[in-house]
């Protein structure tokens, strides 16, 4: 059976809900503090909830917030790959989010930015496999060799799925150049597309970045408005609307509007349906407080049939 084979990186978000940001040397009370998996769990998490089996190849460590991380992923049933580093913990994200909604992201990197070759070798991909890659991954020095070592040898029948993230700037360019080279499926948001392509509205960033592309499709998120798509070979991009939904925290309606995506490619859909399907996970992600909010198959099923009405 085909399986999401993910490469990203798995942390811990601490998140807390602050009036304000404290003046330099400052400090302030929390009203609310929680500790969640996050980063590449949320979309192994939207992927596994639409019923397709999920592997991480990830690094994760060994303590307190590895614990977190390996409770989370064995509760969606996500199969771990590789043996925990018993020196390091698995790392963690402090989200400072303010009255006005605005986050503020302090990062940690552990066990999970000291991916090493070795560890990837023992990692085999079928070839029905999809492989999801994200840009934080090709920002560690120790990563970054490992990821494209494993990429250049990878089944060409293999697809995979490169999402840049939000430091897709800080990429060094050849490492990009690799990667791209090689995704079937670019999959980001308006202003990741737009610092990629250098075109800031998106329906030209989402041009440029398949220009001249037969094999590789785009697809741009654009938030409430739904998405851009472009599957290998477009000439023009195609708007998917959204679902209009009262949204009351859009944390992580990106990764599930990502492992929505994958999951309904990989099991038969085509673009246009597997973009729809997306857009309407992430629609429902959004009413719920959380980063893994993504809907299982059943409730997204449900949502559609219903016209899209939360």
């Amino acid at each position: 059976m085909s399986r999401l084979l993910h490469l990203g990186n798995v942390v811990i978000d601490v998140v807390l809900d602050i009036p304000a940001l404290p003046e330099r040397g400052g400090d302030v009370l929390a009203s609310a503090t929680t500790a969640t998996p996050g980063g590449g769990f949320n979309v192994m998490a939207a992927a596994a909830r639409q019923g397709l089996p999920v592997a991480y190849a990830g690094a994760l460590g060994t303590g307190p917030f590895a614990e977190l991380a390996v409770a989370a992923l064995a509760a969606e049933g996500i199969e771990v790959l590789q043996r925990p580093n018993p020196d390091l913990d698995t790392g963690v994200v402090i989200s400072l989010v303010e009255a006005g909604g605005e986050r503020t992201f302090l990062t940690g990197p552990g066990a999970e930015a000291r991916l090493r070759p070795e560890d990837l070798a023992r990692v085999m991909a079928s070839p029905a496999d999809a492989v999801y890659l994200s840009g934080y991954g090709l920002l560690h020095a120790s990563n970054r060799p490992a990821l494209l070592g494993w990429l250049a040898g990878l089944n060409e029948s293999s697809p995979v799925f490169f999402d840049p993230g939000p430091l897709a700037a800080q990429i060094p360019p050849p490492a990009l150049a690799a990667v791209l080279s090689r995704a079937g499926w670019l999959t980001c948001n308006a202003r990741e597309a737009s610092i990629l392509a250098g075109r800031e509205d998106a329906v030209g960033a989402a041009k440029a970045l398949a220009q001249g592309q037969t094999e590789r499709g785009v697809i741009v998120r654009t938030g409430a408005d739904g998405c851009l798509l472009m599957p290998p070979g477009a000439a023009e991009p195609v708007h998917v609307p959204g679902f209009p939904v009262d949204a009351v925290d859009t944390n992580g309606a990106g990764d599930t509007h990502t492992g929505v995506f994958i999951a309904a490619l990989t099991r038969g859909a085509g673009p246009l349906e597997a973009a729809r399907r997306a857009n309407a996970a992430a629609a429902l992600s959004v009413t719920r407080h959380g980063p893994a909010t993504a809907p299982t198959a059943a409730e997204l099923d449900q949502f559609l049939a219903g016209g899209g009405s939360a």
